[in-house]
């Protein structure tokens, strides 16, 4: 954990942020929604275990869309879809299910709490950079999102903006353009390893975040900088004073 070199802090303009698990807490708020529909319907089950699934078909979904198999289809479609699978896993037949309750739950990912770290951090951040966030998430969502918890972006940017998810190159480079930088005058905020290594790929600084209980308490991933980040901080109040804010 440390500062960022004078010539990092001194030449990026921009911070963009993947936002599930690095700005906010998806398992704890799509979990809470979860119990209540279980609750209402009389239903048993552990709504951790019903986020982690609905969770998992997240990235073999968006996958079908970076391979060129489906046109670019926006995170809440795919949300949705993926909802229906997850009861069905279940042993559930989503019919028996009001559509208009499903689409209530399924906003479930438009009204996720924030770390706690997250909204004063991005205050002190955006008093000296741009901020935006670079997600997988639709506009509605993200925008939905920020109104709920109170995240002040600048912009609503990523991968509706520029029609691809990351970790496609275009999902990077192109929001740079958005805001006519170059990928150097933008730096990647992520709790995820993977996240980052894609970015800098495409010429964009690093800052990886610990979020050590993204997954729960069990969590065995992203446990630390794999690699030589530009930034490695503890939360976005550590991020910020590394980056001099």
């Amino acid at each position: 954990m440390g500062a960022a070199s004078q010539d990092v802090a001194g030449t990026v303009r921009a911070l963009f942020f993947d936002t599930f698990g690095t700005v906010v807490d998806w398992r704890a708020g799509v979990a809470r929604e979860v119990a209540d529909f279980l609750r209402r319907h009389g239903l048993t089950g552990d709504p951790e275990r019903f986020a982690d699934e609905w969770r998992a078909r997240y990235q073999p979904a968006m996958e079908v869309v970076r391979s060129g198999k489906r046109p670019f289809t926006r995170l809440d479609v795919i949300h949705r879809e993926n909802l229906d699978v997850v009861l069905a896993a279940w042993g559930l037949n989503p019919e028996d299910f009001d559509p208009a309750e499903r689409d209530t739950l399924n906003h479930a990912w438009h009204r996720l709490d924030p770390w706690p770290d997250s909204v004063a951090g991005l205050r002190r951040l955006r008093g000296r950079f741009f901020i935006a966030p670079l997600s997988n998430g639709n506009i509605a969502l993200l925008a939905n999102m920020a109104k709920r918890a109170g995240l002040p972006w600048d912009a609503i940017l990523g991968a509706e903006v520029v029609r691809a998810y990351k970790p496609q190159p275009s999902a990077y480079r192109d929001t740079a353009e958005v805001l006519g930088l170059r990928p150097d005058e933008c730096m990647m905020v992520a709790a995820h390893n993977d996240d980052l290594h894609a970015a800098r790929q495409v010429g964009l600084r690093t800052g990886f975040v610990l979020r050590p209980t993204e997954h729960g308490p069990a969590q065995t991933t992203d446990l630390a900088a794999e690699e030589p980040w530009d930034v490695v901080a503890r939360d976005f109040n550590e991020l910020a004073d590394a980056l001099g804010c």
